[in-house]
């Protein structure tokens, strides 16, 4: 079936000339400027639309620009806009708004708390274990936890997005490197063991979860950094990605669980490593994703015939709050 079947009736529609639409982008977190190209995209295929469109930089002047909007598109990325604080201040306002709510934001910006969901829903991700530098650390303890699931490992940040502050190490002297790396930007760390194989990302959008085709993504440097997210011809994308019917529907069924038990809601984006062994793991969940020119979520929407104008008006139509409906 086309998917575009499931989103024949877009009733925001017959509303365009009544509302006004704020999309709220850019922000004060480590990707901002992300962001706000998200933003400007959304922005400009609104206004290609005839929504009566406002652009909103949270920065500035916040709570006066939300007093003119019936509708937050949300285009935020990283902290104070993806982690669930921007949500529970529309909830407030009773202002509807696009994307998850307050507590699946939350806990999937948070690698830490998505990884412990992940595990007692016993979908498959790599073995980690994370600092929390509020509290004391013991160095050799980790150390060894570390040596228990073996190099190379990955150094992350717990709650940033982009691949910010990320290293790969390969012994233990570059570890404690790659920790101050990640702590410049968290006051938690995660480090987890890296998992050679395919990198596969599945796209979840509308109020009933649907998967867009799945995209592989081959970096040119063999790392998927900020660099090859974010320049042009840096990294292939291969969609529908070349995996099986049995894989295919496998890894979209594991997107779509990862989605709903997580509470997410009209859009997500799950990342995944096809091991060489065939095993699929989650690595983290995106309730965000970027809609940049070189972001996943509208390429797996163009494979399913979506146009991008169309993408972003079946999220402007499942805009709504939360918390009480």
């Amino acid at each position: 079936m086309n998917i575009l079947e499931n989103f024949k009736d877009l009733k925001i529609r017959s509303k365009k000339d009544s509302i006004v639409v704020g999309v709220l982008a850019g922000g004060i977190s480590a990707e901002r400027e992300v962001s706000l190209k998200t933003g400007k995209k959304i922005y400009n295929a609104l206004r290609k639309l005839k929504y009566n469109t406002m652009f909103i930089d949270p920065k500035n002047n916040l709570i006066e620009d939300l007093k003119k909007i019936d509708i937050a598109f949300l285009a935020l990325h990283g902290r104070y806009g993806e982690d669930g604080t921007i949500q529970g201040l529309l909830e407030l306002l009773k202002i509807p708004y696009t994307g998850s709510g307050v507590l699946a934001s939350a806990i999937v910006l948070n690698k830490l708390a998505t990884k412990k969901f992940l595990e007692y829903e016993k979908i498959k991700t790599p073995p980690y274990v994370g600092l929390n530098f509020n509290s004391e650390i013991d160095i050799n303890k980790i150390k060894e936890k570390v040596e228990k699931f073996s190099y190379p490992a990955i150094v992350k940040p717990n709650s940033e997005g982009s691949t910010i502050g990320i290293t790969i190490v390969n012994n233990e002297e570059n570890l404690l490197k790659a920790i101050e790396i990640a702590a410049k930007h968290d006051n938690e760390v995660i480090i987890e063991k890296y998992i050679k194989g395919r990198e596969l990302t599945v796209s979840i959008i509308g109020d009933e979860p649907i998967a867009l085709p799945i995209i592989e993504i081959k970096p040119k440097s063999g790392f998927y950094d900020y660099e090859a997210k974010y320049t042009v011809n840096m990294t292939e994308y291969i969609v529908p990605a070349k995996i099986d019917k049995k894989i295919t529907k496998e890894i979209k069924g594991i997107g779509i669980k990862c989605h709903k038990i997580l509470g997410c809601a009209n859009l997500s984006r799950v990342d995944l490593i096809f091991s060489e062994n065939n095993v699929p793991y989650v690595l983290e969940v995106n309730t965000m994703p970027g809609m940049t020119p070189t972001s996943l979520v509208p390429k797996a929407a163009e494979a399913a015939g979506i146009s991008f104008e169309v993408l972003v008006e079946i999220l402007l139509n499942n805009a709504s709050l939360k918390i009480d409906g």
